[in-house]
């Protein structure tokens, strides 16, 4: 969606540095602008549409974010574990039920259904992978200073 808004700003900013030497050929005939006006004109154009993808990317982020991001989700990642390099063990909740999930590439299989939900500590902050615990304490910075 941003490709197509980015491309429809410039289509529309080439149109109309295209159409104006024409229309202001048209009007002042006689005045010519020498490289100075043609040099600021130039620069405008830039800045005015270097301005519009900026305002696109806003207001893309904007209407993104809008939307039922963490409000109402159904379903819920409660853990994962790698089992080797690119297979892994996730436990998903849906609703009220937890399910064992096993995904290898190409592929995902639901390996068991638990009767009774593991409990779940109600922790405020999400769960860091190990390497990036290590690397955050490597570099001397504290996991609250993520936030």
């Amino acid at each position: 969606m941003l490709g197509l808004a980015l491309g429809l700003a410039l289509a529309l900013s080439f149109s109309v540095l295209a159409a104006e030497p024409a229309a202001t050929a048209a009007a002042v005939p006689a005045v010519s602008g020498g490289v100075a006006g043609q040099l600021t004109q130039l620069v405008f154009g830039l800045l005015l549409v270097l301005g519009l993808i900026f305002f696109l990317a806003w207001l893309l982020r904007r209407v993104q974010q809008a939307g039922p991001a963490g409000k109402g989700q159904v379903i819920e990642l409660i853990g994962s574990r790698a089992l080797g390099p690119r297979d892994r063990l996730m436990l998903v909740q849906v609703g009220s039920e937890q399910i064992l999930l096993g995904l290898s590439p190409g592929t995902i299989t639901a390996l068991h259904v638990l009767k009774e939900p593991v409990p779940v500590p109600a922790t405020t902050e999400k769960a860091t992978p190990e390497f990036a615990q290590h690397l955050l304490k490597m570099l001397g910075k504290d996991q609250k200073d993520k936030k």
